[in-house]
């Protein structure tokens, strides 16, 4: 019996754990919880003082495109490792910011702006070779670590400007 009780309260230490690693970082909202999330204040405002670009996805938790993309963009360790040169923010529904930047052609869900460290929204740094229509969808993780990689090297190779 005693053997048996230890055996349990192992085991509930152990999803108690589990339960709470993915519960670390309510920022990601399932979109990769190794990945720094920032909300979009807090990441405007690192964006500026690091310098480094901000990555913005915008989704909803109702939209099936979104839904269809989440555990591909969780589950890429490119997406991973390339989001450590850029600020990272994700916003879901009533987050998604109201200024009409954010929507450089349209609304549409799920969108990923790239903006530089100025908090300026690079239209050319975008998804159009794949869905000119909607220049700011990518449906799958290839089509986003391409143009992380683009925005990498555009946004790198801009000068800074001294103070």
């Amino acid at each position: 019996v005693r053997t048996s009780a230890m055996f349990f309260f192992a085991m509930l230490v152990l999803s108690s754990l589990l339960a709470s690693s993915s519960a670390d970082n309510p920022l990601s909202k399932g979109w990769g919880d190794e990945i720094a999330w920032r909300s979009l204040d807090d990441g405007l405002a690192e964006a500026k003082e690091s310098e480094k670009p901000l990555m913005l996805l915008i989704h909803k938790s109702w939209c099936g495109a979104c839904k269809a993309l989440k555990p591909q963009f969780a589950d890429s360790s490119e997406i991973r490792k390339l989001s450590e040169h850029f600020i990272m923010v994700n916003v879901q529904d009533d987050e998604e910011p109201k200024d009409p930047k954010y929507s450089p052609d349209g609304s549409y869900i799920p969108r990923i702006l790239f903006l530089g460290s100025n908090g300026e929204v690079k239209r050319n740094i975008n998804n159009a070779a794949n869905n000119p229509s909607y220049k700011y969808y990518y449906s799958d993780p290839h089509q986003i670590t391409a143009m992380m990689n683009t925005a990498i090297q555009q946004l790198a190779s801009a000068p800074k400007q001294e103070l």
